[in-house]
């Protein structure tokens, strides 16, 4: 292994790893013990040497380097935090900067809620890298392929299926399916009626097909499933809706309450083949209104 590797090589390789010591189904990943494990071998002199929750306001995770006269690098997260999935996600980002980021930045790395949530490559480079690395990790397109077709239909309890198998969030399983997938998507993040972010995967974008957030104050349509409230999206995830309600064109909502319940999960599908040409401008970065996911 070198150090120059990028985010997609380093994942490859720490697979093939767990490959031949483990087989390829060996889902979900130990992201500590593969951590300890891969920097114990492959850097003696320059190890990772403690892995744990920790008190980290305003932070999600963080990469420490050991103090004076001792070796050592300390891999943390928020011990705020509830969700193991998010934690997983969180240890593999932090893991990334220790492969990819930690000669470059000896004082460490600190990364708030946003820094490993959003997986856009216009919000910044190392962050962006951390989550590349943790998303091929976590969740190989191989796998994932195989779990859930790219041409396939899907439904919440799919994605649902898939976040339990790989030990991340809903919102991470999501994310990584809308990388790989034929059809047109749109992930939809709101509280109190508001969307909070969203993202269009490259089919959906392509068409044309989002929702601008930037600096916007946008409501969720009273007729969403996101404005229905938790046991109502308990009783039925899945809304057909008409054009003129989320987009100018019709959609499929897919819907899910947070694991902490303090905000929705939509995802919008659409027909294979745009049927209407929608007028608005896409942000560059539609993570600038992220709120705490899970």
């Amino acid at each position: 292994m070198s150090e120059n590797f990028g985010p997609e090589r380093w994942a490859i390789d720490v697979t093939k790893i767990l490959n031949a010591a483990l087989g390829p189904n060996h889902f979900p990943i130990r992201v500590a013990e593969v951590a300890y494990e891969v920097a114990r071998n492959k850097f003696p002199d320059d190890p990772v040497a403690a892995i744990r929750g920790a008190d980290l306001p305003g932070f999600e995770g963080a990469l420490y380097p050991p103090p004076a006269g001792r070796r050592g690098w300390a891999i943390l997260y928020n011990r705020a935090i509830a969700s193991p999935g998010r934690i997983n996600f969180t240890l593999a980002h932090e893991f990334g900067h220790y492969l990819l980021h930690r000669r470059a930045n000896p004082k460490g790395i600190e990364c708030s809620e946003a820094d490993v949530v959003r997986w856009d490559s216009s919000y910044g480079q190392m962050e962006n890298q951390a989550n590349r690395f943790a998303a091929n990790l976590l969740m190989p397109f191989d796998d994932y392929r195989r779990l859930i077709p790219d041409q396939s239909s899907v439904a919440m309890e799919d994605l649902s299926a898939a976040a339990e198998r790989y030990g991340v969030s809903l919102i991470a399983a999501i994310l990584r399916w809308m990388e790989y997938t034929c059809r047109r998507a749109i992930l939809v993040l709101s509280r109190d009626g508001f969307i909070l972010w969203a993202k269009s995967n490259p089919p959906a974008f392509e068409s044309r097909a989002f929702i601008r957030t930037k600096n916007l104050t946008v409501p969720v349509p009273g007729s969403a499933l996101a404005s229905a409230g938790t046991a109502a999206i308990r009783e039925n995830n899945s809304r057909d809706h008409d054009g003129g309600v989320w987009l100018a064109q019709p959609v499929r909502e897919l819907a899910a309450a947070s694991e902490q319940f303090d905000f929705v999960i939509s995802l919008l599908l659409l027909e294979s083949q745009p049927r209407f040409s929608i007028e608005q401008d896409q942000e560059e970065d539609t993570f600038a209104r992220f709120g705490r996911a899970s």
